[in-house]
């Protein structure tokens, strides 16, 4: 904790944010380095290689949502919308006017509901055999370099089987790789997010694959600063009850709440009670970074409240905690928001790693 505190002073996270939107609205060199992307969702690791000065040629995304807001917020990108199941390698130079070798990054985040500590962690879930189309086109394009994203349960228990293979298959690629469990709030995101990021560099080159340095972490209450609520959550059932018992920068909804209040109030949810769920409910603290946010909104669950309100955080302010920019356009939902952030990847979590491989190639 003293730790934390001692990486933390204020500033102005609204400006960071304009800033590096600002960097992603200029017009783009013809000789800026190149990047597809893999599973691109609604566009998170994209911003990130936009903002590091990257030209995007190509996102491959299957999800009509997803694809939605991807095509309007990077309209002049090309987007392969089907899946990546189907995409060969040849189409995929094709459709970003390449020839193998020429790509400077292939970027890719494969669905991890399979790997993640939030599932139910089988190893034979089909979602696991994602990363082997990664490996197919990195094979068939042959970048410069390489970036993948997934989680951190992929090196936990019985999946490191499918860790140990999947680097084994990157290294007989052809690439020098490196695979580190890196926390995105070290790299001015203000939630507490950890993912694996496996860098690959070409074995012809001299570069090696190199992690950016840690950067300072930003609170919610300067995450938060000035923000609006153009798409607030729900209103649910019971929370003007239950809401205020929640203290600042912590929960559990079982000691903070009577029980006879917790009965009543809290509606059922997915099949159970609520109440079962009671020891979840949280609070944001100020001072602090946000813990990881899922893609499933779960109020009286893993949801955050808000840190001064008695209410659960709106898109706009999820948006700002997963370092998305006031300007970048979402469509939806609050749920369908919801899920299209909890699958995504900090774009200032991007920029960083995207920043120190542009230097290294």
């Amino acid at each position: 904790m003293s730790a934390m505190r001692a990486q933390m002073a204020k500033v102005d996270y609204p400006a960071i944010l304009d800033a590096a939107w600002a960097q992603h609205l200029l017009p783009r060199r013809l000789d800026a380095p190149t990047v597809i992307s893999l599973f691109a969702g609604c566009g998170g690791s994209s911003l990130g290689y936009s903002m590091a000065g990257y030209r995007e040629l190509l996102a491959v995304e299957m999800n009509n949502r997803a694809v939605e807001t991807f095509e309007a917020n990077f309209p002049g990108v090309p987007v392969y919308h089907g899946d990546i199941c189907e995409l060969e390698a040849e189409e995929c130079l094709r459709l970003a006017n390449l020839k193998p070798g020429e790509l400077d990054v292939l970027d890719g985040s494969p669905p991890c509901q399979g790997f993640s500590t939030a599932g139910s962690r089988k190893i034979d879930d089909p979602r696991n055999l994602l990363p082997k189309e990664y490996v197919r086109l990195l094979r068939g394009l042959m970048p410069r370099a390489f970036i993948m994203e997934n989680v951190s349960g992929m090196v936990k228990g019985k999946m490191k089987l499918v860790f140990a293979d999947i680097m084994r298959e990157l290294k007989d690629s052809g690439y020098r790789v490196r695979c580190r469990l890196l926390n995105t709030m070290h790299y001015c995101v203000p939630q507490s997010r950890q993912r694996l990021i496996w860098i690959g560099t070409r074995n012809d080159l001299s570069a090696e694959p190199v992690y950016p340095e840690t950067q300072q972490i930003i609170s919610v209450g300067d995450a938060l600063a000035g923000c609006t609520q153009l798409v607030p959550a729900p209103v649910e059932r019971g929370q003007e009850i239950v809401l205020p018992h929640i203290p600042p920068g912590g929960g559990g909804a079982k000691e903070h709440v009577p029980e006879e209040l917790l009965k009543e109030y809290i509606p059922r949810m997915y099949g159970k009670t609520a109440y079962s769920y009671g020891g979840m409910c949280r609070r944001l603290s100020l001072t602090r970074p946000a813990w990881t946010i899922n893609k499933t909104y779960a109020p009286y669950g893993q949801t955050p409240i808000h840190p001064a309100e008695d209410r659960f955080v709106s898109i706009d302010e999820i948006r700002r905690l997963f370092s998305f920019p006031d300007g970048f356009v979402f469509t939806g939902t609050y749920t369908q928001i919801h899920s299209l952030l909890g699958n995504s990847v900090p774009p200032l979590f991007m920029r960083s790693i995207a920043e120190q491989v542009r230097t290294s190639i």
